[in-house]
């Protein structure tokens, strides 16, 4: 059985307790990873403190030691996507490009420039707003894409000068496990320790004293608890909490020509991806042709283990993840939801289900108004443009939509429209380490990815000079 250590002060760790990591393809246990104790949290805690001093200071050694992160990890790619595709079930080509993203924000952050800004500079003063570094970071990451949004915190928390404390979700540890592992060779030790462990473990580091920020991947549930938590310390918090994206597609549009497109921003990672597709919303006149060419393409997709190559969908993560979509699909069906595409478990060992399309739902159905986080995809008739912009933004979340049109000039009107933090035309999932990623309302608070989310691990200091004693 594979074993794991986790990374503190620089230097392997285990513990007396262990978590089974469960192959989401079997359902069996096939390793297991430590369970993180109250002691050395404490321990991990205190060697990012004391590394702090040294990592804040120098900017350039902060820039090489990311390029040869990134280094690292590409020639680590096959361990990694290996690991990967093994805890957490995507294809291991999906596992390849997650490690090869982690490759991509990492050398982004190296070379981005942590600017001053003069706002004064005249016979009375020279005012300068500086960006300093928080201090010690609690980072905290779900299972959907463990590496990458892993990487989305530690490369802009370690660029800005911070040092980080890593946990991973139970379900996915062992990746990032490995990933303290390699970088322990790269980085000053205290500068980024990876934990495992429990919620427990979440809420100490959330509560824990030492900690000045905590960047947070999840549900909106535990986001809630995140929150309240770090309110205790007055910590500044990030967080990502998923979202109910809607695809609006327009009159003009040429199905044949998108339909592909769509499956695949609606079942990339089998739809357990925060920002992808989870209702179409289609003209009345088009629903029935667009709802044909989905289930169409939903029944030709090739479902399996990820380590089998001919794999195009994996299984889910985990089983109350499937639970919670076989839950969702059974009560569209109660609701008289037309079942066009799957629509039900498939019986073998493992966490699989069949990529469903599902219409003639009503908004308030469970599967419309709720994040399925899986495969099982909505399609819904509207008869105006207006009607469909005002129900794809009749919703808590606000993370991100998209508009599919043969003009796009018409359809970035529509997609101004959306009460969401990115919108898409003619293209879905479309992240870059370059552009920001944040959601309204239900989705979180504040942004990763770019100077922006490099500024989210960053505080201000003005740093006033006079010209003349006053």
């Amino acid at each position: 059985m594979t074993a794991a250590s986790m990374t503190i002060s620089g230097e392997p760790a285990s513990s007396n307790g262990a978590l089974d990591v469960v192959d989401p393809a079997t359902g069996a246990v096939f390793a297991q990873a430590p369970s993180c104790s109250g002691e050395q949290l404490d321990e991990a805690m205190a060697g990012a403190a004391a590394a702090f001093a040294g990592w804040r200071g120098d900017d350039d050694a902060r820039r090489r030691a990311l390029a040869r992160a990134a280094a690292a990890v590409e020639q680590a790619a096959p361990d990694l996507a290996s690991l990967l595709t093994a805890e957490q079930g995507k294809p291991l080509a999906e596992a390849h490009r997650e490690v090869a993203g982690c490759t991509r924000w990492l050398r982004y952050f190296a070379e981005l420039d942590v600017e001053d800004e003069v706002i004064q500079d005249d016979g009375l003063a020279h005012v300068a707003v500086l960006r300093r570094p928080v201090g010690v970071v609690a980072a905290i990451t779900p299972w959907n894409f463990p590496l990458l949004l892993a990487v989305w915190k530690v490369a802009p928390a370690l660029r800005a000068g911070n040092t980080v404390v890593l946990k991973p979700s139970p379900y996915t540890p062992l990746a990032t496990l490995h990933l303290g592992e390699l970088l322990a060779g790269v980085l000053p030790a205290g500068v980024l320790n990876v934990l495992s462990g429990g919620d427990d473990l979440g809420r100490w580091m959330v509560e824990h004293p030492q900690p000045r920020k905590v960047s947070f991947t999840g549900s909106v549930a535990a986001g809630r608890s995140v929150a309240a938590g770090a309110a205790r310390h007055l910590k500044r918090v990030t967080l990502e909490l998923g979202g109910n994206d809607a695809a609006v597609v327009l009159d003009d549009v040429d199905v044949a020509q998108v339909a592909e497109r769509l499956f695949w921003a609606a079942f990339l990672n089998n739809g357990q991806v925060c920002s992808a597709v989870k209702r179409v919303y289609a003209p009345r006149s088009r629903c029935a042709e667009l709802v044909d060419a989905l289930a169409e393409r939903a029944r030709r997709a090739r479902v399996g283990p990820g380590a089998d190559p001919g794999s195009e969908l994996g299984p889910l993560n985990n089983e109350p993840q499937l639970r919670r979509v076989e839950e969702l699909v059974s009560d569209a069906r109660r609701r008289g939801g037309r079942i066009a595409a799957g629509g039900r478990r498939i019986e073998r060992p493992g966490f699989f289900h069949e990529p469903t399309v599902v219409t003639d739902l009503d908004d308030d159905a469970r599967l419309v108004a709720e994040e399925q986080f899986g495969p099982a995809l909505p399609v819904l008739a509207y008869r105006r443009v207006e009607e469909a912009v005002e129900r794809a933004n009749a919703t808590p979340f606000g993370l991100a939509g998209s508009v599919w049109t043969s003009d796009p000039d018409r359809g970035s009107e529509v997609a101004a429209a959306l009460d969401c933090g990115t919108a898409w035309v003619n293209t879905h999932l479309a992240l870059a380490p370059h552009q920001p990623f944040g959601g309204r309302r239900g989705s979180g608070i504040g942004v990763e990815n770019g100077p922006w989310g490099l500024a989210e691990f960053t505080e201000l200091q003005v740093l006033h000079r006079a010209r003349a004693v006053a």
